[in-house]
């Protein structure tokens, strides 16, 4: 069944009384051979879950760091075709571990929902976003993911009315994926809006357990995501920022291990946890 994975992963970690954290890779970057090892070396570190991204050379939801990665991917030559068995790699190294893949509606329909759908499944992943599809074909790619034993987590912004939360609750398996601004994905020194609101709504509506994205860079945001309710949070820019900034593989995986570490640190209880949520007014693309 679709989800299995998470649904072990959110019981495993309420029982510690601890949220997930989820860092954001891009497949191929900074080259096929040592994605793999860095994807590794997260979990190892920590890492409850992944989300991985399938190269694509518009990535329209995402600012410049995730940008950057895409960038350094595809000059390494990384394809589509190679990424399945760089999945199935992770899923052998990582058997338990719940596998996101974030992947724009263009590379699915290229390749046949179907198709694509039965390829996933085949490389061990457990949920897809897909951050382009608007929201009234989203419900029509959870049913054809759904039917492939694959589960489509939808993203939901802090701004979302009753109306898009329902809809969402209903379609939405594995988790949903709530921002904490609108715009692209990007690390930020202050969260830029409070999901409190959309959290709680969601929890009435029995939705999957929320993961908090888009600007989580610091263990103060894991501990604001908290307090929002949510079940764990994402991490991509500064994952990939990390990657970036260093000039050779065991610098890039020293600082990988660092934060994912640092990260995971910050998902327990703490009490004294300030909560930077910047003012609604300071929001920005």
């Amino acid at each position: 069944m679709p989800a299995e994975r998470y649904a072990a992963m959110f019981a495993r970690l309420a029982e510690r009384d601890e949220l997930a954290f989820v860092p954001f890779f891009v497949l191929g970057d900074p080259s096929m051979e040592e994605n793999l090892a860095l994807i590794s070396a997260a979990v190892e570190a920590g890492a409850d879950g992944l989300e991985l991204g399938l190269p694509f050379s518009d990535p329209i939801a995402d600012g410049p760091a995730v940008q950057s990665a895409v960038t350094r991917a595809l000059e390494a030559g990384t394809r589509i075709s190679a990424c399945w068995p760089l999945l199935r790699a992770v899923r052998n190294a990582h058997p338990t571990v719940p596998i996101g893949l974030l992947v724009y509606a263009n590379l699915i329909v290229h390749a046949g929902v179907e198709a694509f759908v039965t390829q996933c499944a085949a490389a061990g992943v457990d949920s897809v976003v897909i951050p382009d599809a608007p929201s009234l074909e989203q419900a029509w790619f959870a049913e054809a993911f759904a039917k492939g034993g694959v589960a489509l987590a939808r993203i939901l912004p802090p701004g979302a009315d009753a109306a898009r939360v329902q809809e969402v609750a209903r379609s939405s398996a594995g988790y949903v994926y709530v921002t904490s601004r609108g715009g692209v994905t990007g690390a930020d020194d202050t969260l830029q809006a409070d999901s409190t609101a959309v959290i709680s709504a969601l929890q009435k509506e029995g939705a999957a357990p929320a993961l908090l994205g888009f600007g989580i860079a610091q263990p103060t945001h894991v501990h604001a995501a908290r307090a929002m309710g949510v079940a764990g949070a994402i991490s991509g820019s500064a994952v990939v920022q990390r990657i970036g900034a260093h000039g050779t593989p065991a610098a890039r995986r020293a600082a990988v291990v660092a934060f994912v570490r640092e990260m995971k640190g910050a998902t327990g209880p703490h009490p004294t946890a300030n909560h930077p949520i910047a003012p609604r007014s300071a929001n920005r693309a």
